[in-house]
């Protein structure tokens, strides 16, 4: 029987993921507090008012500029403040909520990140139901721990999952089984949802979560052995419901 192994959130685009023991997922709506913020690096075109999908390109994020990872956060959503810390630069605490707090984590993290941005930076806020996605369609993303060990042995080098930045991390089906999930449904805890599409994976997971320096080619690696560049199953959210780690997850 399939398991939610972990739930994680990642509240600003490319930072800390942060581990959750039970969310509530809602109908056609993103995992909760996932995406919510993302840090443009110069002008993005993003508008508040009629909110589009951008390229991950547009933001600090690890496909771009691995020493992100560097950057360890918190956020608080009760009082949406914020935390940051990183080895040699002072650490920050401010609400994202206001100008003033957006403002401050900018200059902080333009500080640690030196000449390997672009800049200006600027702290964004979706507005509504919008999310910095890297998928236009993907909600929900959900990672086969399986899938995750297999390449790991195809590779001979240890794999952290958190390189793959997914909200459900399940274990107990087979290796890839996912990949051939599109327009199926799934229970996952108290919620139904709906494959959309394999992910199709980037440089983003080159990089090590823990040194935040690009230690493997992933994507060639998932091509070279399996001729797909394919890791996790994005889904849709047909019926709201708790999630928590220990749920079952079955396939309709």
């Amino acid at each position: 029987m399939a398991k939610i192994a972990s739930l994680y959130r990642h509240p600003i685009k490319g930072f800390t993921p942060e581990r959750l023991t039970t969310a509530d997922l809602r109908a056609g709506e993103s995992f909760p507090c996932d995406r919510l913020f993302a840090v443009e690096d110069g002008p993005s075109g993003f508008d508040p008012a009629a909110p589009a999908h951008l390229s991950k390109m547009k933001f600090t994020v690890l496909a771009k500029i691995p020493a992100v990872a560097g950057a360890h956060t918190a956020y608080d959503e009760a009082t949406a403040t914020l935390r940051a810390s990183a080895d040699g630069a002072p650490d920050f605490e401010g609400r994202l909520s206001e100008t003033a707090g957006r403002e401050a984590f900018a200059a902080w993290l333009a500080a640690l990140l030196g000449d390997r941005v672009n800049g200006p930076l600027r702290v964004l806020e979706a507005p509504r139901l919008h999310r910095f996605m890297d998928s236009k369609s993907g909600f929900v993303s959900i990672i086969n721990l399986a899938s995750v060990r297999d390449l790991e042995a195809r590779i001979g080098r240890p794999l952290d999952p958190m390189r793959f930045r997914g909200n459900v991390y399940v274990e107990g089906w087979e290796p890839w089984v996912e990949n051939d999930w599109t327009n199926r449904t799934l229970t996952i805890g108290g919620a139904m949802v709906e494959g959309i599409k394999p992910i199709v994976r980037c440089a983003a997971t080159h990089v090590n979560p823990t040194t935040a320096e690009r230690d493997l080619d992933l994507v060639k690696a998932l091509f070279d052995n399996y001729g797909h560049m394919f890791c996790g199953l994005y889904v849709r959210v047909l019926e709201g419901g708790r999630v928590a780690e220990g749920d079952e997850v079955e396939l309709a």
